[in-house]
């Protein structure tokens, strides 16, 4: 009986001790994952700061006055260049153009479409799914 014992306590013994290895092995890889995590969004940090810098440096006002001068020829803007709004001609009015379209091409007339019966396109009241309050079919059960 005690070396029955004996062998039981030596087999939870063991068992015990794979049992902290895998937990050991399992929280190691866990804690990788997470280096490797905590590195690739530093990585990315560090790229999304130099597309901030790049952009500042491109949207550097006096930069984008210099590169103006030197390939667009700028003048200085002069008072009498500024229009007042009684000075803007009107604006016409605007027509259906699709339809002017279609009229041109010979569309504009309705067309039948065969075989179909001439019907409103609303149901008539009291049909086959009417329901006394009109608001829809009627479910059993209820």
């Amino acid at each position: 009986m005690i070396r029955l014992m004996n062998v039981i306590a030596i087999l939870v013994l063991v068992g015990s001790a794979v049992y902290a290895y895998s937990i050991k092995y399992a929280t190691l890889y866990q804690a990788e994952k997470m280096a490797k995590l905590k590195r690739e969004l530093q990585s990315e940090t560090d790229s999304l700061a130099m597309v901030r810098a790049e952009w500042a440096h491109v949207a550097n006002p006096v930069r984008i006055e210099a590169l103006a001068d030197q390939y667009l020829g700028g003048q200085v803007m002069q008072l009498s260049q500024i229009a007042t709004l009684a000075g803007l001609p009107d604006k016409g009015a605007r027509g259906d153009e699709i339809g002017a379209k279609l009229q041109d091409l010979g569309l504009s007339e309705p067309t039948n479409t065969p075989g179909a019966a001439p019907s409103s396109a609303t149901p008539k009241p009291g049909g086959a799914n009417a329901t006394p309050g009109g608001a829809g079919p009627a479910k059993a059960g209820r």
